[in-house]
């Protein structure tokens, strides 16, 4: 539903298209929160988990910056990950002051299955979506992204 401001067709325009990605975002987040909560994961867990996974190990800060997230967040989230065992943190031999974090068997073997499964959700989700739809709409936020960095960097 557009918005009912009415200001100018820019205005206008730049309202919507806020509207519009924010209802998508809430929708496909509530896909992956839904699928996350299964696995017993929030979605930073989740994010964590599966950075690992695909990255191999990292020190908090590459986490954070990886999961756009705040040292403090990483901090904790990986304080309630290594609780349930599903990553260790493992501190350098010749430098005590770096900890690296990885993913032990059993957070290998949860995140596989909770990867898979959200996989299969968020396909299923944007089936009615075609390839070229899928690219054009992955092409458009990277401008977008890429376009508010820019922006919020020369401020």
């Amino acid at each position: 539903m557009p918005t009912r401001f009415k200001g100018n067709s820019r205005e206008t325009r730049a309202l919507n298209v806020y509207i519009t990605l924010l209802r998508a975002a809430g929708s496909l987040g509530r896909t992956g929160e839904e699928v996350f909560s299964s696995f017993g994961l929030s979605g930073g867990q989740f994010g964590t988990l599966e950075t690992l996974l695909h990255l191999g190990p990292l020190c908090q800060k590459e986490l954070g910056e990886k999961l756009l997230s705040t040292e403090g967040n990483v901090t904790v989230i990986v304080q309630n990950l290594e609780k349930r065992g599903l990553i260790e943190r493992v501190r350098n031999t010749d430098d005590q002051r770096f900890v690296t974090v990885h993913l032990t068997d059993e957070g290998k073997k949860l995140i596989r299955k909770a990867f898979a499964a959200f996989l299969k959700e968020l396909v299923e989700n944007l089936e009615h979506l075609s390839d070229a739809d899928l690219e054009a709409i992955s092409a458009k936020s990277k401008k977008l992204g890429l376009g508010l960095k820019k922006r919020k960097a020369a401020s």
